[in-house]
């Protein structure tokens, strides 16, 4: 309803679905080119190269979409090449099925940003076995190559044109991101201090899982804006972009803090009304970062959005307490977060309305800051080893899909035996768990497609199947992380509609396609118990990761004012991703065989400190940054060098532990004065708190590890 409602409804498209549509015309661009060029069946092969290439092709920049791109088409060609010679037999062509998958998921050595790439030499792979046995090979390649070619053109120069919007809707997606961690950081406070009889421990769990899926969606939606973002041309827009993205990344790094102190409010009755304050006024910052992202995708600044204003000062006037109450010691503390959150909401509303803000960092150092590109041999070769997971599910697909060939073979229907190597190509993933969502929506998916195309089926039209081929290329493209039985039900409608156009004779097959995917799903499946990477195996490397980014961040984080900024935000940023590495692997675990999964209660415990050893970290600064506008830094370093030493011989897995402390979270420690009236005495308490964190930190470490060991 909102798109018919919207003065502009194409600006509430999501990046993805602007992708998609590119890739779409991109596609029918090429094909009715070469169609009239050449004629219908050399368009059918150059198809095959162009949607190949397409499958990398996303909302990036150009040097990434080139660098993507042209390695997609590089191995499809070499993936059709290796199809074509070997078709005439068929025994050689099931080995050579089983190469082809194990060079492609080598890919992902690289990393997640190969993950499109890896996949585009197996849609190569199904869409040569496809075509008739009489094709010659060197023609069914060059066709190919010049369908590749020519996306890779295409991409190249519509990622060009879109580079503003990609850069407005990334930047907008990072803020909806942000204020959905608001709203669940809020839910999470008030599950924590909800009454026993409420179902505490249920809620809590839920807000726990989603503060945890928070996190891991906003550090993609960072990334991908860094990405887009840093790279772009200097000019008022760009700094405005990258100065509102920094705010982001700050306001992440105090959200985490606000969590601190809030067990001394109790839970009694007064306690959970200032809890349900501070819920509140993080909704209202969450609100406010929605209505930013909103003036993002539509380049327009409401009225009603001009200025924003929520009182912080006030929000607990209403809350009853004793004058000589403790809790009211803590009171500016909290509100002095708050205030900062709320301020840098606001200040991302001033930029929307024009005002310049100095960045710390210069465009050269943000640099440093987004994903890196190239394909260096040094990735390839730390993965040639026997308990690395990307080898092992490399050889894990190479024998499936070569198995899957096989049988394909032998069965009844064998007209289509790509069809179930394809089905189990998509279905099986690096993990149990993905493997289990892709079997799911792909199931449904493909009904769903078979549906469709038998609706097709009723009034065949050349042109209204090339027209739906073309759209299911854009869907299945665009909805591939964002909803995949969507996807499945495009690439269903696009396998049928494909083999039909190749050979027309032969129908729509669709009861065969059906058949296929169940069987396929089922394969995936038991194929993902052959050799399997459980995340116990890199367990105890992911924690030696964690302390030693967090020894690194917190390192950064204790050095006097001004400090190096731009290592600081580095060592951060690493601090975050581990612990969001280590959040995921506890999610992926969730549905492995009982006997191997991840200790949950520990590694929840141990996610926990961290991020909360992350909050402390994040206060100190806060506090040092107030310092140093003070000149008073001086009498500073002492207490910061002693702190810095605990923490690194805390985190220090290889050395001794040191001696453990008592809790030091008590409100009889709480200085008498408030900050803004002497800060000394809230630094030295919060050093103090982050030394007994890490000390908490490398007990939770050894829990893990001693109820991890790999089975």
């Amino acid at each position: 309803m909102a798109i018919l409602t919207h003065r502009r409804p194409w600006r509430l498209l999501p990046a993805y679905a602007i992708n998609g549509i590119t890739v779409a015309l991109g596609v029918a661009c090429i094909q009715i080119f070469f169609n009239l060029a050449a004629g219908a069946d050399v368009a059918l092969l150059v198809l095959g190269g162009a949607v190949c290439a397409s499958i990398a092709d996303g909302p990036s920049t150009p040097r990434r979409t080139w660098f993507h791109v042209s390695a997609a088409a590089l191995l499809s060609l070499g993936a059709a090449l290796v199809v074509v010679v070997l078709k005439p037999y068929p025994l050689a062509l099931g080995f050579g099925v089983a190469l082809i998958a194990f060079v492609a998921m080598m890919s992902m050595a690289w990393g997640a940003r190969t993950a499109a790439v890896s996949f585009a030499p197996v849609l190569s792979m199904i869409f040569a076995m496809a075509m008739p046995a009489s094709s010659e090979p060197l023609v069914v390649v060059g066709w190919q190559a010049c369908g590749s070619a020519a996306y890779l053109a295409w991409a190249l120069v519509a990622n060009a044109l879109c580079q503003p919007r990609y850069r407005s809707l990334v930047l907008g997606e990072a803020l909806h991101a942000s204020a959905q961690l608001f709203r669940a950081r809020a839910e999470m406070l008030i599950a924590i201090h909800a009454p026993v009889s409420d179902g505490v421990n249920a809620a809590s769990l839920r807000a726990w899982s989603a503060w945890i899926a928070g996190e891991a969606k906003l550090a993609d939606r960072l990334q991908a804006a860094r990405n887009l973002l840093f790279t772009a041309a200097v000019g008022p827009r760009g700094r405005r972009d990258t100065a509102i993205l920094v705010r982001i990344v700050d306001m992440r790094d105090v959200l985490l803090a606000s969590r601190l102190d809030i067990d001394l409010l109790g839970h009694d009755a007064t306690g959970r009304s200032m809890v349900e304050h501070i819920a509140r006024c993080l909704r209202q910052i969450g609100l406010e970062l929605d209505r930013a992202a909103d003036t993002l995708r539509d380049n327009v600044v409401a009225e009603a959005h001009r200025e924003p204003r929520f009182e912080v000062d006030r929000l607990f006037a209403n809350v009853a307490m004793a004058p000589d109450e403790p809790r009211a010691r803590l009171l500016p503390a909290l509100l002095d977060r708050l205030r900062q959150l709320a301020e840098d909401a606001f200040g991302i509303h001033r930029l929307l309305l024009g005002k310049e803000q100095a960045l710390q960092v210069s465009r050269a150092q943000l640099q440093l800051f987004i994903t890196a590109e190239g394909w260096p041999w040094r990735a390839l070769r730390l993965q040639l080893r026997r308990d690395s997971p990307v080898l092992r599910h490399a050889v894990r697909t190479g024998l499936a899909l070569s198995s899957t060939y096989f049988l394909a073979m032998v069965l009844p229907w064998s007209s289509h035996p790509y069809w179930l190597v394809l089905s189990v190509a998509v279905v099986l993933r690096g993990s149990l768990e993905q493997t289990l969502a892709r079997r799911n929506a792909r199931v449904l998916g493909t009904m769903l497609g078979c549906l469709v195309v038998a609706g097709l089926a009723l009034a065949p039209s050349p042109s209204l199947l090339s027209v739906v081929f073309l759209v299911a290329v854009g869907v299945a493209h665009a909805y591939v992380t964002q909803r995949y039985w969507l996807t499945a039900t495009a690439a269903t409608v696009l396998a049928l509609l494909q083999s039909h156009m190749v050979n027309p004779s032969d129908g729509f097959a669709i009861a065969e396609r059906a058949a296929d995917t169940l069987l396929g799903v089922m394969l995936a499946w038991s194929f993902s118990y052959v050799l399997p990477s459980w995340e116990r195996r890199s367990l105890p490397g992911t924690i030696a990761r964690l302390m030693n980014d967090l020894r690194d961040y917190a390192t950064q984080a204790l050095q006097p004012p001004p400090g190096d900024v731009v290592e600081l935000r580095l060592a951060r940023r690493r601090a975050y991703d581990t612990l969001t590495a280590l959040g995921d692997a506890l999610q992926r675990s969730s549905v492995e065989p009982k006997g191997v999964r991840l200790p949950a209660r520990e590694v929840a415990i141990l996610l926990d400190h961290g991020e909360r050893l992350m909050a402390h970290l994040s206060m100190v600064r806060l506090i040092l940054a107030q310092l140093g506008t003070k000149g008073d830094v001086a009498s500073l370093a002492p207490a910061l060098a002693a702190a810095n030493q605990a923490l690194y011989a805390n985190l220090d897995m290889q050395a001794p532990a040191p001696n453990t402390t008592t809790d030091l979270n008590t409100l009889d420690l709480l200085p008498a004065q408030p900050p803004e009236q002497d800060l000394m005495p809230w630094l030295s308490r919060r050093l103090r708190l982050t030394v007994h964190e890490v000390e908490r930190i490398r007990l939770a470490a050894v829990a893990v590890l001693a109820n991890s060991s790999p089975k």
